[in-house]
């Protein structure tokens, strides 16, 4: 598990050393550097799987293009160098590249290291086959879905490039029918069986009632189709998932990732709240929470206070001695952008006890209260 991150002139951050939890939440205004957070992951991941990281960094790969040295270094930094550092318990891993303004370099998208210590390697999540990476950019709900037998079933992914999800049927057919998978007991929703379809379709259930996963291989394609289960326990006609609720499309991978996740394994997660109601949302938060406290790091990136406030919920309920998660397991890091020199700045607030903050810095899930404020007739626009 990663414990702590160090960036040193990466894109907008001159500066960033922030300690992480089993629950990470990224928060923040737009392009104030919470991508490029998941970004610094991504690159070394990518970079590992594909050649060693003490040759370089791989800015354009399969999981991660930023394009050039030129868009990696930040253009505020007063010294040549760039470097990436992360920590487990009691290792670390630090990468340092020099940066040359003049010549071509700024134009290529490989980074030679200067400098490096991957004694890391061999412990940290990050580079393991426990991980999964869902994007902003999961595919939308499809007629078929490609099959990819390496990745889904010898590397445990279900994503070919740049997180798409794309592969999420396939891996659900062969861990779920095939490989059987039983889910962990403090993943379970109660009362269904802890085989992976059944709760994958329960935790589904939370965010449209009585809807029933169903991925079915059909050729050189697999199709995901869903049912509805009906009060004479009998399912209604299966639709394609282009015919139901987006959102059950997108709240999938997350489903799935976190419950087949092992302990120690590492999901990042941007914009869980993609085409979800409110109380989807709090759903899909109360999984994520469980899943961070049975041993899962979870990043999430979110611009959802009722992510947030799943968070705070699960929280207080595991103070009270129910399902939640512990507040010292959370890191919530909350990034804005000076405007006077465009680059960010991150802050931590913590979760005090009883669901409450230690802070409220500006932007930080406010909007709500300064429209109700001004509905009120207590503040005025400008």
């Amino acid at each position: 598990m990663i414990k702590r991150l160090v960036l040193n002139n990466f894109k907008i951050h001159k500066h960033l050393d922030v300690a992480l939890g089993n629950l990470v939440l990224l928060t923040g205004i737009n392009s104030s550097g919470k991508s490029s957070v998941i970004q610094s992951l991504l690159l070394l991941r990518q970079t590992a799987l594909t050649r060693s990281l003490s040759e370089g960094l791989n800015l354009s790969d399969s999981l991660c293009n930023v394009g050039f040295v030129k868009d990696v270094f930040c253009q505020y930094a007063d010294t040549d160098e760039m470097s990436l550092r992360i920590e487990t318990e009691n290792q670390y891993g630090e990468w340092r590249y020099k940066i040359s303004i003049i010549g071509s370099e700024l134009e290529k998208n490989f980074l030679r290291v200067s400098k490096f210590d991957e004694n890391i390697l061999q412990n940290c999540s990050l580079f393991s086959k426990d991980f999964q990476y869902i994007s902003v950019a999961r595919w939308e709900p499809k007629e078929s879905y490609p099959i990819d037998t390496k990745n889904v079933e010898i590397n445990k992914q279900f994503s070919i490039e740049k997180g798409r999800c794309e592969l999420i049927p396939h891996y659900l057919y062969y861990w779920g029918k095939i490989e059987k998978t039983i889910v962990p007991d403090e993943l379970c929703c109660p009362n269904v069986d802890h085989d992976l379809l059944s709760q994958v379709s329960a935790w589904e259930c939370r965010i449209s009632e009585n809807i029933r996963v169903i991925p079915i291989k059909e050729g050189s394609a697999f199709t995901l189709k869903y049912a509805y289960h009906k009060d004479d326990d009998v399912d209604s006609a299966e639709y394609a998932a282009f015919n139901v609720g987006s959102g059950l499309s997108y709240a999938l991978p997350i489903i799935v990732a976190l419950l087949t996740t092992e302990k120690g394994g590492l999901v990042i997660i941007e914009n869980p709240e993609i085409h979800l109601h409110a109380r989807g949302q709090a759903e899909l938060a109360r999984l994520i929470t469980l899943a961070a406290q049975y041993g899962i790091q979870v990043i999430v990136e979110t611009h959802s206070e009722h992510i947030l406030n799943g968070i705070l919920v699960a929280s207080k309920c595991f103070e009270k001695g129910g399902k939640g998660i512990n507040k010292d397991s959370v890191s919530i890091l909350h990034f804005s952008k000076d405007t006077t020199t465009q680059l960010s700045t991150c802050q931590l607030v913590t979760i005090l006890g009883n669901g409450e903050l230690d802070i409220q810095p500006n932007d930080f899930f406010d909007q709500t209260e300064k429209d109700s404020n001004f509905l009120m007739g207590l503040s005025y626009e400008d």
